[in-house]
């Protein structure tokens, strides 16, 4: 029996989870989602993983392999460190075992990856330094129209007359918006139409990693965004993809859970 920990230490959140694994048998023990805003992310990893361990029952002493990805790598007491597109694969897998690629929608950039059955990452790439199809980006955004965390995925579902805002520059992006506002475009189609920018970035970086058929399994902080996942399937669609993009409840824990369970493996 091994007894493993995952961290993902991403730019908006620490997500950590609690692995039994014995043969084949995976049991999943506990998780969080610490959203960081201002503190310290290394401080809020320690007090995410003394606090799983004590949900579950676990003295640290249990723990065979504490795994660290994203920008874990340099917590104190981390066994070791997987890349995050190599956990994000795994994750994805143990989640959507049908998953033969996965889009990583980050707070700071998107990435598409292709995988086999067992999660092992075939290739990948990521979206540009610019920041517009990020989450963070979206998150901006939805703070200057003076909207909700929670609204952002179901309010585009209400547009009638999206306006697609520029896809190239984060900073071109919101100067749009701005003007939108001006001219008294809707929050809900001012919304719609970033979605639809930004699905049509992603859809390409799905295309541009050879994702052209079969199931991929959105990842990362915007992964239960309904309005994007729904923007994307019909930017995929457009595109003539052969692909299906889903989502599940523990999409954002993906990293935390391959880098567990790699170190099961390791």
């Amino acid at each position: 029996m091994t007894i493993t920990a995952g961290i993902d230490i991403g730019t908006g959140a620490v997500k950590t989870v609690l692995f039994r694994v014995e043969g084949d048998r995976t049991e999943w023990l506990a998780k969080r989602n610490d959203r960081i805003r201002q503190r310290d992310p290394f401080k809020l990893a320690e007090e995410a993983y003394n606090g799983l361990l004590e949900e579950a029952g676990i003295k640290a002493s249990d723990v065979d392999y504490v795994a660290t990805t994203g920008e874990g790598e340099s917590l104190a007491f981390h066994t070791g460190h997987f890349y995050s597109m190599t956990t994000h694969a795994r994750g994805a897998v143990y989640l959507n075992p049908e998953a033969r690629a996965v889009l990583d929608i980050g707070a700071l950039h998107g990435r598409a990856i292709r995988n086999d059955e067992r999660g092992k990452v075939e290739t990948y790439k990521m979206t540009s330094q610019c920041a517009s199809g990020s989450g963070q980006f979206l998150e901006n955004i939805a703070r200057y129209l003076g909207i909700a965390q929670d609204e952002i995925g179901s309010l585009p579902t209400q547009a009638d007359n999206p306006e697609v805002v520029s896809s190239i520059c984060a900073v071109l992006a919101e100067t749009d918006v701005i003007n939108m506002v001006s001219r008294g475009i809707s929050a809900p189609n001012i919304l719609k139409g970033i979605h639809i920018s930004m699905a049509g970035r992603l859809a390409k970086l799905l295309k541009s990693v050879g994702a052209r058929e079969g199931v991929v399994l959105c990842t990362g902080g915007l992964a239960l965004d309904e309005g994007l996942l729904k923007t994307l399937n019909e930017s995929i669609q457009e595109q003539k993809m052969a692909v299906v993009a889903y989502n599940h409840p523990d999409s954002p824990y993906a990293g935390a859970i391959g880098a567990a369970l790699w170190a099961a493996f390791r």
